[in-house]
């Protein structure tokens, strides 16, 4: 019997069931620690087994698993059942000791919020609620796209939440994938086969790229955007995105200090 296998049968003894989710919670980061893949496996996420995920995320993450963060998720997961989901939420709770973690689904998820979890309902392109919750929040370190993954609704997101992002921030989008789906499953998931496709999240993402590069451009009268001056670094993987931010403002070579630039772009 493996070691999960035997927390899993010794939670089955009769113990109320928030006191088998925190038993739970504790053991599974007393094993595991800072091991993210094996923790997102133990708390039943597809983050490592449906997906390789949690190696990428160890990577630009373990430098600040022992700091205070607040980390936003999108997307909790089990659909319409109100119990379930929360995988990932554990999961971050575990890897980070100190941190708050917040979760954001259009159902219900109040049960899964514990001490250090808290979840909030509504839609991720809903501005006005997205700036409730932020308000709530505070000043978000780490969000995380794992929503509806409609190329428009990561676009309109990201768009959205990027700038309430702290400085030195990481934004995450999962499952970009559907980027280069029109129809599957019977789902319209808004990308498109053409890989020129103007609309699609990859694209929009690989469209911020030139920006980490303003400083050095040579068109007349350019004015940087807010995602110009504010991404510092872009990290692809297979259907993975991460986007760090910072402030962008290194000395080109032709134009000089870019931060000299007054009429920049708001996004």
């Amino acid at each position: 019997m493996s070691m999960s296998e035997a927390i899993k049968a010794l939670l089955r003894k009769s113990l109320p069931e928030s006191q088998k989710r925190m038993a739970k919670q504790f053991l599974y980061r007393l094993l595991y620690g800072g091991d993210l893949p094996n923790l997102a496996v133990a708390f039943g996420t597809d983050k490592e087994d449906g997906h390789h995920y949690a190696r990428h995320y160890q990577r630009h993450f373990e430098a600040l698993r022992h700091r205070k963060l607040n980390v936003l998720e999108i997307g909790i997961g089990g659909y319409q059942n109100p119990r379930s989901g929360g995988q990932s939420l554990k999961m971050w709770k575990a890897y980070f000791p100190r941190s708050r973690i917040f979760g954001i689904d259009i159902y219900d998820k109040s049960f899964h919020d514990e001490p250090r979890i808290k979840t909030f309902k509504g839609s991720q392109v809903d501005e006005a609620f997205l700036s409730k919750v932020v308000e709530e929040i505070g000043p978000l370190d780490i969000i995380i796209d794992d929503g509806s993954h409609l190329n428009e609704h990561v676009i309109a997101t990201f768009k959205i939440l990027f700038p309430r992002l702290n400085p030195e921030g990481i934004y995450v989008v999962e499952d970009l994938q559907t980027s280069y789906w029109d129809n599957v499953e019977g789902q319209r998931w808004g990308g498109a086969k053409e890989l020129t496709a103007p609309h699609t999240s990859m694209n929009f993402f690989k469209s911020l790229v030139d920006g980490l590069n303003y400083a050095e451009f040579t068109l007349d009268d350019y004015a940087p955007s807010y995602f110009d001056r504010h991404i510092v670094s872009m990290h692809f993987y297979h259907s993975l995105a991460f986007i760090h931010k910072g402030l962008n403002d290194e000395a080109g070579y032709v134009r000089g200090h870019p931060s000299r630039r007054t009429n920049a772009r708001n996004p």
